[in-house]
């Protein structure tokens, strides 16, 4: 029997579940019949499409790869909290009707984090362990994924890709020409969603993960930092992707400003040095500046 109010959590991931399911459908119609005849496409595109062995397997494929990755992002925090005696929830996980069929998850902390240690630790281990399970779902996906004769761009989404998949599809097929275009496969996309959710978290600002991060390791000194992170994502929304300015608009509405953190005069050890660099090198590997290309607020007011 569920206690107090997880029965939430467990409704929202059942949403979740249903919502990605669906998504997972396009994404496997896409896979299947992408670069094929149109005639062959409208002949298959019937109400038992929907119970077709192949489409299901990719629909699930695509759904459990995506909230596994999810899953252990937030259970990253979660356990990081339980292992320092911070009260957190457990993860809600947010249904939406977009390409991705997620707004992502999330935890709630219910206490301060004052330790420097520990506020470190909470914020990294998420996005470390997001990004440990999207690069095999990623590399994976690519190895069944497939090049098509270039597809018209009036009828295409574009999506952008991050540097780690660009050096990926390079070791998988070699250089990629203008006349060719890459059918994902849906655990590729997952992959995909997964280094876009990494990248969305470690930006250095506010109560985003990468602002724990930086705030743990630098303390106060970072506070100037805000208004310039934000005015870099305004820049990005106009010239790459509008997104970038509703992502401005809640870092700002969430807050910039963080408790102060008790031993914020002691020296990291080795070990967190390091993994800050690790995780500076993971934004850059996973960030993209246009998801969707042909997005920008420029492109949008034409």
């Amino acid at each position: 029997m569920l206690t107090g109010k997880r029965w939430i959590n467990l409704l929202l991931f059942i949403l979740t579940v249903l919502s990605t399911y669906f998504v997972g459908y396009l994404w496997g119609i896409n896979y299947l019949f992408a670069g094929r005849n149109p005639e062959e496409i409208s002949g298959a595109l019937n109400l038992s499409l929907f119970l077709e062995p192949a489409l299901v397997r990719l629909s699930l494929i695509y759904s459990a790869s995506l909230l596994t990755i999810l899953l252990g992002h937030e259970l990253g925090h979660y356990l990081t909290c339980r292992r320092y005696r911070v009260q957190a929830t457990l993860p809600y996980f947010i249904p939406a009707p977009t390409l991705i069929g997620t707004l992502g998850a999330f935890i709630r902390i219910k206490a301060p984090l004052t330790g420097r240690e520990e506020l470190f630790d909470v914020g990294a281990n998420g996005p470390l362990t997001g990004f440990l399970l999207s690069v095999p779902a990623l590399f994976a996906g690519l190895q069944l994924s497939r090049l098509v004769p270039a597809l018209p761009r009036e009828s295409s989404i574009l999506f952008g890709e991050p540097l780690l998949l660009k050096l990926f599809v390079g070791w998988t097929f070699g250089p990629v020409t203008e006349n060719q275009d890459l059918i994902l496969h849906p655990l590729a996309v997952a992959g995909w969603v997964g280094l876009l959710v990494t990248s969305f978290n470690l930006f250095p600002v506010g109560q985003l993960d990468g602002g724990h991060i930086l705030y743990a390791l630098f303390g106060e000194k970072i506070r100037k930092l805000a208004p310039g992170i934000i005015m870099i994502l305004m820049v990005l929304g106009v010239f790459y992707w509008a997104g970038w300015l509703v992502w401005a608009v809640l870092i700002s509405v969430l807050g910039l400003r963080h408790p102060p953190v008790v031993g914020s005069d002691r020296r990291f050890s080795g070990k967190r040095i390091i993994l800050s660099l690790a995780i500076g090198l993971i934004f850059i590997l996973s960030f993209i500046p246009a998801p969707i290309s042909g997005n920008s607020l420029l492109d949008l007011v034409k």
